[in-house]
């Protein structure tokens, strides 16, 4: 363990020499400054805990140093040193901040003690911001939620990477929340202060993605009356965050990853080249692999964007997590809407632990939401879930019945589930719930068709 370590301030060097001695014998790293301006470089570059600073000296005094050593970032702890009768002086300095104050010539058992008293008072603060820490990240990190070993791991990789500069490839399905993923690093990272652009590849026409990306100028195109900044230009010296990006064509990936090569481009239709430094994290909910196999995206892009891999795992992965977001939505919502609800019933609960939520997070929000806005209780029941919730074994899902306020995919992926469902349930109940024959007869390995029915619930 490092020594706890004091700045002595004082003009006078025998002052300072006496202390520093008797500092020493009790196992204190102690530094000396001759002056405030002495002081506050050694403050800045050795972070010394306590600092004891006589009030009078020359150009900068003590009560102005201490002023300017607390608008510091965690400052040490501030004993003001003055001259017998002084105490006026000192009462003043305590009520702008120092933590306590002695009087020369002092006791010896008095200045051990002082010393004594800041540093445990230090290690009760190291303590206490420690446990805040840790109850914060009881049920997430952030805006994320989640207390699965998962999601631990997730939250270990985005405290990892948060402070560097590398690429990062955020994987996931739909709804499992790549978006707060990438905030969070952001939050963390040394460009926090610099712009956060986001751009969802998948919502942008194919037409429009490349002066999206990198501007254009004046007359490029049809419809292009004046210059326009892209995302890249928008962010220099911050952060882009390309969502889905394995929805980009393979013609706009060449072009990303000349930038990321180079850090540099041209606007649509100009001939001027930019320079700009920025981060990149992309997310996607593909398989890129599988995408680079079938043509579909460029191998030296995938290993260009993926430095780092932070995978989210679907919500069915992570059940124990579903009650803290149950119980956060339920706040949030409740708050929202102006009701007045004041928790969820345990029956309830168990019916959204084991649904298997295709559309992952963003559908169990939209369920919660739905169930606060239409109940006229203030304790959630299992009335007020919808019902190819409470029994998606017996709900055959259609176009006629889908909740249109889910995304495009979330829709598509509980359409195919259910098919999935009703298909296999009636091979099965063909062959008497024979395993082997049924996986013959819809051409699937034994082995897969066990997961499905795990996956998928079926009662065999």
């Amino acid at each position: 363990m490092p020594k706890p370590s004091i700045l002595i301030v004082d003009d006078e060097k025998a002052a300072r020499y006496g202390m520093k001695k008797l500092l020493e014998k009790d196992n204190y790293l102690v530094y000396e400054a001759k002056d405030g301006a002495d002081a506050m470089q050694i403050v800045k570059t050795q972070h010394p805990a306590l600092v004891f600073l006589d009030i009078n000296m020359p150009q900068l005094d003590g009560m102005k140093t201490m002023e300017m050593i607390n608008t510091m970032k965690n400052p040490p702890l501030v004993v003001i040193v003055t001259a017998y009768g002084s105490e006026k002086i000192a009462v003043e300095a305590m009520k702008k901040g120092a933590y306590d104050y002695i009087a020369k010539p002092y006791e010896i058992d008095e200045l051990r003690i002082i010393a004594k008293n800041a540093f445990e008072k230090i290690s009760l603060q190291e303590e206490n911001a420690r446990l805040r820490l840790e109850i914060g990240r009881l049920e997430g990190l952030g805006e994320i939620i989640g207390q699965s070993e998962a999601m631990k791991e997730v939250f270990a990789r985005i405290e990892k990477v948060g402070t560097t500069d590398v690429t990062v490839l955020i994987e996931g399905e739909s709804g499992s929340g790549k978006e707060l993923v990438a905030r969070e690093i952001y939050k963390r990272s040394r460009r926090r202060n610099e712009p956060l652009v986001i751009m969802n590849c998948a919502a942008v026409p194919e037409t429009l993605i490349e002066s999206e990306l990198f501007g254009h100028e004046k007359g490029a195109f049809t419809g292009a009356a004046e210059r326009r900044s892209g995302k890249f230009e928008l962010a220099n010296k911050g952060t882009i965050f390309l969502d889905e990006i394995g929805d980009m064509s393979v013609s706009t990936q060449s072009k990303l990853l000349r930038v990321l090569q180079e850090q540099k481009f041209e606007r649509l239709g100009g001939a001027e080249t930019l320079a700009v430094d920025v981060r990149i994290i992309s997310a996607t909910h593909r398989d890129l692999e599988e995408e680079i196999e079938e043509g579909r995206f460029r191998e030296d892009l995938y290993y260009r964007i993926k430095v780092v891999n932070i995978k989210i795992p679907p919500l069915r992965h992570r059940k124990e997590d579903i009650s803290l977001l149950v119980n956060r939505f339920i706040q949030y919502f409740s708050e929202k809407h102006q009701k007045r609800i004041a928790s969820i019933s345990s029956e309830a609960m168990k019916v959204l632990i084991s649904y298997n939520w295709p559309g992952n997070v963003r559908q169990l929000k939209n369920v919660i939401e739905s169930a606060v806005v239409l109940t006229n209780n203030e304790i959630l029941d299992t009335t007020d879930l919808p019902e190819e919730i409470k029994h998606p074994e017996n709900t055959s899902v259609t176009l006629k019945n889908i909740d249109y306020s889910l995304s495009f995919r979330d829709a598509k992926k509980i359409l195919i589930e259910n098919f999935e469902r009703d298909f296999i349930k009636n091979k099965l109940e063909e062959f008497s719930g024979n395993i082997s024959r049924t996986a013959e007869a819809l051409d699937m390995h034994r082995q897969n068709l066990q997961q499905k029915i795990r996956d998928l619930r079926i009662n065999k």
